[in-house]
């Protein structure tokens, strides 16, 4: 068995070519096609997210994974980059390394923001993909579900995933999660119609929201930005009256002075009797005087309070990578040995034949000096001669599992090949 792996991260190749050697899902199961064409007999499965482009590829006897450089000047071929320029860029693994890669990618342990689970998703797809393009076979269906496997265990064995590291994750799930237990019967106001407004809203969708309204300086940004989340938009003019009706607001303006001022807010505070509200100031400078935190009732946090909270959640999860390495290493072992013990099936099936054939030759032999033996009897010896054989292929074949685990064991399959004079 041969493992093969190319492949560049946002850490090893620039974005523009990043873009250029994508893959959409379309595009992954026709260069998948043409390897299957290419390289007949050879397992390949194409991952490809907006960080990262692997090739994982496996083969076993005569029909060995490609070499690296081949599946390099395959993937440059697919997407028109020139093998040249994209070669240095891509790192290249072989055999267990491939293993350890793959399964610390499903873990999160390579992403961007450490623990992120939804590159399990895609590892998922991807394998999905080399399913239905036939390109898939028992060793990369062996490599993926211990893969998914491991990153299973790393979710429920570590802290990892469970700390957000993103502002908008932390905004909602650790301070406007902290005042309120529901958001489904909450309203909403975004305050500000860019990415970050976006990004905050798409988690408080998560979390149940369901009446949102978007107020922005340019009326079309906020129409806009309503269309696409299903939110409804109010003029600007309309933010006092908005701010009376709004359980939770979130503020992401460019404005150089505070939107909301301490005297508007003191204007309409009597008109919310006394509800509570929560405001997530993520604008730099700060949309909201910071002296309305102090009214009652008011939850303000701004960019520094999430900030903090987002860099004490990644120290959090640095402190877990060791468990998780460790799970990583302990999936890898398991697999590679599991691998290699696959290797000695046709020894194993050899030595159980040669056995099985002189034992029914010498049952028939014994049967027929004693042709007076009840069936019952006959069982009983065939049931005998059974257990001695297995006990006596009990120890190499111990062995050799055994020895799996520490590497392939050509040794060891060599001496059983000659004291048993197998054949290859």
């Amino acid at each position: 068995m041969t493992l093969a792996l190319v492949g560049g991260t946002h850490r090893t190749v620039p974005l523009a070519l990043r873009e250029r050697l994508a893959f959409s899902a379309e595009q992954a199961a026709e260069a998948l096609a043409r390897f299957r064409d290419r390289f007949p007999g050879r397992e390949g499965v194409l991952l490809s997210t907006c960080n990262r482009v692997e090739f994982y590829a496996a083969g076993e006897n005569a029909a060995a994974a490609p070499p690296p450089e081949q599946l390099v000047s395959f993937l440059a071929e697919c997407r028109g980059i020139d093998a040249a320029a994209l070669g240095p860029l891509l790192a290249r693994e072989h055999d267990d390394a491939v293993v350890r890669h793959l399964f610390g990618v499903a873990a999160g342990l390579d992403s961007m923001v450490l623990g992120e689970p939804q590159i399990l998703a895609q590892v998922k797809q991807a394998w999905a993909i080399a399913q239905d393009s036939q390109t898939s076979g028992p060793l990369t269906a062996g490599l993926f579900q211990a893969a998914l496997r491991t990153a299973k265990r790393v979710a429920s064995e570590t802290a990892l995933g469970r700390e957000r590291v993103s502002i908008p994750s932390v905004a909602v799930a650790d301070f406007a999660s902290g005042v309120f237990e529901r958001f489904d019967d909450k309203r909403v106001l975004l305050v500000g119609a860019g990415k970050m407004a976006a990004e905050t809203l798409r988690y408080l969708r998560e979390a149940g929201t369901r009446d949102v309204v978007i107020v922005n300086r340019t009326a079309a940004r906020a129409d806009d930005l309503a269309a696409r989340v299903d939110a409804r938009p109010a003029a600007f003019e309309r933010l006092d009256r908005e701010l009376v009706a709004a359980d939770l607001v979130v503020s992401t303006t460019g404005a150089s002075n505070h939107v909301v001022p301490l005297e508007l807010f003191v204007r309409v505070e009597p008109l919310r009797e006394g509800r509570p509200l929560v405001v997530l100031d993520l604008a730099v400078p700060r949309d909201f005087d910071p002296r309305i935190g102090e009214r009652p009732g008011v939850w303000l946090y701004c960019i520094d309070d999430l900030a903090a909270a987002c860099e004490a959640n990644r120290k959090s999860r640095q402190r877990e990578m060791p468990r998780a390495l460790a799970i990583v290493d302990e999936e890898a072992r398991r697999f590679m040995g599991d691998m290699h013990h696959r290797t000695t099936a046709p020894v194993i099936e050899q030595l159980r034949a040669g056995w099985t054939e002189t034992g029914e030759a010498e049952l028939d032999r014994l049967f027929r000096r004693l042709p007076h033996l009840a069936e019952a009897d006959r069982e009983e010896i065939r049931q005998a001669f059974d257990r001695y054989a297995a006990k006596m292929l009990h120890p190499p074949l111990a062995s050799l599992r055994s020895e799996s685990h520490s590497g392939p064991p050509h040794g060891l399959l060599d001496a059983l090949k000659r004291l048993f004079n197998l054949q290859d």
